[in-house]
């Protein structure tokens, strides 16, 4: 049954009357103009308005259309796990009922799928997507939810994306636990996949209806981040797991860098005779390269590690962000000490912390960005 279809479009919808029979024209008009023999699923979560008996009256109009109403359990990514379930087809493409993402696009995923990408996610934060129409607000609380994914997921520039295409069998038997709406991050926390492909787009927002945005989503969004993360522990294997290894492997670099700081500063004050500070400065630089060196063969594992020139930049690299950190580590020390009186060794050990956040996070998207 699953390949009577070449593409199952899955719109999850709640009280979207205005919407909802305009978006399947419009996904209807895309399969005729591209040649897509696609059935378009609309799943409903017990909808207060008109919405199942406008999608009723369509589906017995057209025989690629169908409705599901869901009586309990109530979710977006629900609906969408649900849908997934249902399709009769091997590629799944999710889509919003309310424009947000543009039902043009899909022809694109569909042959991204075709191409031999696993999933296909549409980006509003790569080179050619935007966001139009949000308020300040929504933008912050969107750009800290993605920020907070790509700790997890972060060679994807929006994991928290709502217009992605998946192969069936990503998701088949994967042990989804949706929650709220950010089904994406479970099918790449959960899922089993191998290449991702993003495709810029511009997300407008709905043009009719009421946003269902609320502040409770953000309590169900970290608590579903928590259970990706733990998933990946216990499995010891996907995306996740190997990013915490690669955050591991540059914490001991780190504290490896601490230890030769510490012991050359006391040589070359102590039996070296220097002044201290001139002491610190040649103990910093080498405890910078010391660091480079292991994290560039071990934590990042460079696959080009014996180029010199790239060897040389990314050096160059890691030098400013390392220097950059120290600023964030006195900064915050500064900060935390003089304005709000924190204890000075507790203020540093925070600074410490937010420095090193700031050293992986850099290092992992610039420096070594096309090296892993």
């Amino acid at each position: 049954m699953a390949d009577i279809y070449d593409l199952s479009v899955i719109i999850p919808t709640f009280n979207e009357e205005e919407n909802i029979a305009s978006i399947i024209g419009a996904v209807n008009e895309v399969f005729q103009h591209s040649g897509i023999r696609g059935e378009i699923l609309v799943v409903d979560d017990s909808s207060k308005d008109r919405t199942i008996e406008i999608v009723k009256g369509i589906a017995g109009r057209s025989d690629n259309v169908r409705l599901i109403v869901r009586a309990e359990d109530h979710g977006l990514s629900q609906s969408v796990v649900e849908g997934f379930g249902a399709a009769r087809s091997d590629v799944l493409q999710v889509i919003d009922a309310d424009f947000s993402h543009p039902p043009e696009l899909i022809p694109e995923f569909y042959e991204a799928i075709r191409g031999g990408a696993d999933i296909v996610i549409g980006s509003r934060y790569m080179k050619g997507g935007d966001i139009e129409q949000w308020p300040f607000k929504r933008r912050i609380i969107s750009l800290g939810a993605t920020a907070f994914g790509r700790i997890l997921f972060p060679e994807v520039t929006d994991p928290v994306s709502g217009f992605f295409a998946v192969r069936r069998e990503v998701v088949a038997g994967a042990p989804l636990a949706p929650r709220g709406y950010k089904i994406l991050m479970e099918v790449l926390g959960r899922g089993e996949w191998q290449l991702f492909v993003e495709i810029p787009f511009v997300f407008k927002d709905r043009e009719e209806g009421e946003s269902k945005l609320r502040l409770d989503t953000m309590t169900d969004y970290l608590r579903q981040c928590a259970g990706i993360a733990r998933f990946a522990v216990a499995r010891r294997a996907g995306p996740v797991w190997e990013e915490w290894m690669r955050i591991v492997r540059f914490g001991i670099v780190g504290l490896s860098g601490i230890f030769v700081n510490m012991g050359l500063l006391y040589l070359l004050t102590e039996f070296a005779g220097l002044y201290y500070l001139i002491s610190a400065v040649i103990a910093i630089e080498v405890s910078i390269v010391n660091n480079f060196i292991w994290n560039d063969i071990w934590t990042f594992g460079a696959a080009d590690n014996l180029r010199f020139d790239r060897k040389i930049s990314r050096f160059l690299s890691f030098q400013a962000v390392s220097m950059g950190g120290l600023l964030v580590n006195m900064g915050v020390l500064y900060f935390l000490a003089d304005i709000f009186g924190v204890y000075y060794l507790i203020a540093n050990l925070v600074g410490i912390l937010i420095a090193f956040i700031w050293n992986y996070a850099i290092n992992r998207h610039y420096t070594w960005k096309k090296s892993t």
